[in-house]
């Protein structure tokens, strides 16, 4: 008897947890395909903005795959709270909605840095190609099978838009504002720039890769210059919590005070305060843009 009351009571329960999924998913396709909707009118904005972000990097998957994925994964969490009681599934469902756009930036910017890295020898050809080549279109159209991706996909779709009616210098802002790299802004304005006013192209084009290079250098010298800052700061960011937790394991109450008057809890305030603002001058001394 008290096995058939059990085998009931789960089967109510699953068919409840059923039911309420089915619901979800109804409501949701519901709202989705009216087009009148305010849910409808903010997912169309998410999908053109998604598809923008990876048309961008030449990434041709649909981005609403990317979108009813993360749906599902909605549906997952929300059917675990509710089944298996999922520990912090607000935190889930938040890394499920910023997720998809985080890691297709950090994509972007991994992008941007191999462009930068193609651009001294990009210019160089370029230069290059110009000693034995009059026509700088000719000579940019030239240089393109040569270059790696993805600079070479960046080159190649300018190619295609001058071969479709636009001029060299809109190919070439095209594809500046479609990379969003202030160096990659500078080789460009380099030859947009070389061209119109006349002159010595190729060598106006080399003492620009040359000071591309420089430039490189010196980031990366910040850069290791300022790691080791960095990482002192994460750990001084960390100290106060790991000695409050060693304070208290080794002598129980030891904060207590603190929470037994006003002035205590002033004095909190005002730890915690100047660990922030700390956290904040070191963070913007550390911030060097060259």
């Amino acid at each position: 008897m008290n096995y058939l009351s059990t085998l009931n009571a789960d089967i109510f329960k699953w068919s409840g947890m059923a039911l309420i999924v089915l619901g979800l998913f109804v409501a949701t396709w519901s709202l989705l395909a009216d087009p009148k909707s305010m849910v409808r009118r903010y997912w169309v904005r998410y999908l053109a903005h998604l598809d923008r972000k990876l048309r961008s990097m030449f990434i041709w998957t649909p981005a609403k795959y990317i979108a009813w994925a993360q749906i599902a994964a909605v549906f997952v969490v929300l059917l675990g709270a509710v089944s298996i009681e999922l520990p912090l599934w607000y935190v889930w469902l938040g890394l499920i909605a910023a997720s998809p756009y985080y890691y297709i930036e950090r994509m972007r910017r991994k992008r941007v840095e191999m462009i930068e890295e193609q651009l001294d020898g990009f210019l160089v050809g370029l230069a290059n190609a110009l000693k034995s080549i009059p026509s700088i279109s000719s000579a940019f159209i030239s240089v393109q099978p040569i270059l790696r991706a993805p600079l070479s996909d960046e080159v190649g779709l300018a190619i295609k838009e001058m071969r479709v009616g636009s001029t060299l210098e809109q190919s070439l802002l095209n594809m500046a504002s479609r990379v969003g790299s202030r160096q990659l802004d500078a080789a460009l304005s380099a030859i947009v720039i070389g061209r119109q006013i006349g002159g010595n192209l190729p060598n106006i084009l080399e003492t620009t890769a040359n000071t591309l290079r420089e430039m490189a250098r010196l980031e990366g010298v910040v850069k290791t210059k300022t790691a080791e800052g960095k990482a002192q700061m994460w750990v001084m960011a960390a100290f106060p919590f790991l000695m409050i937790v060693a304070l208290d394991q080794v002598s129980e109450g030891y904060f207590a005070p603190l929470e037994a008057s006003v002035i205590g809890y002033i004095i909190a305030f005002f730890a915690g305060a100047f660990w922030l603002a700390s956290l904040l001058v070191a963070r913007k001394v550390l911030s060097v843009d060259i």
